[in-house]
């Protein structure tokens, strides 16, 4: 490892000078970007098969995490839209802090504005989810935690009495749904 001293009496012109020159050395020691755009740094093999659902077969998501906080919501719903697209019955409940998600009010400076780039993606990915034929809940209890109005959710989403989670979880339990349990702490 180099590392770069000043003597007692160096200029600010000189230290300035110093810095620049390690800059272009430290630049220089490996090539930046080392691949080209599109270069293959990961394999592509799929392991499991591409199951598609059988008759009645239902897929049940489970979010308790805060929109843009993790991606945790954020992929729970595109694993749930994935699993709609395969064919099963595909629902999913926010509760908790989770019921953020399902806020249509959300962005900034006005609503529907993206504040910063991918602010509307969970918004996006649910309008979607819902206009493809997904199912989403919302507790109320959540929405309440957060000081957010019942009015203010995404359409088509259907709020929920809190003491509907655990008995959304044995329905579709008892539905034999493979159920996708997300939380974020």
């Amino acid at each position: 490892m180099t590392t770069t001293t000043t003597t007692p009496g160096t200029t600010t012109t000189e230290v300035e000078e110093q810095i620049k020159a390690n800059i272009a050395k430290s630049i220089s020691e490996i090539p930046h970007p080392a691949l080209p755009k599109g270069s293959n740094i990961y394999g592509s093999t799929k392991i499991f098969p591409d199951y598609q659902a059988e008759d009645g077969e239902t897929y049940f998501t489970l979010v308790h995490g805060i929109a843009h906080e993790s991606s945790v919501s954020f992929v729970a719903v595109l694993q749930a839209t994935r699993a709609l697209r395969k064919g099963f019955e595909s629902a999913i409940y926010f509760y908790g802090p989770g019921s953020m998600n399902c806020i249509a009010t959300r962005g900034f400076p006005t609503t529907g504005d993206s504040g910063f780039p991918g602010e509307q993606n969970i918004n996006g990915a649910l309008e979607t989810f819902i206009r493809e034929g997904g199912t989403v809940y919302c507790c109320r209890f959540g929405l309440a935690l957060h000081g957010n109005r019942e009015e203010d959710l995404i359409e088509g989403v259907i709020p929920c009495h809190p003491l509907d989670v655990q008995d959304a979880i044995i329905h579709y339990a008892r539905k034999g749904a493979i159920i996708n349990s997300t939380y974020m702490v």
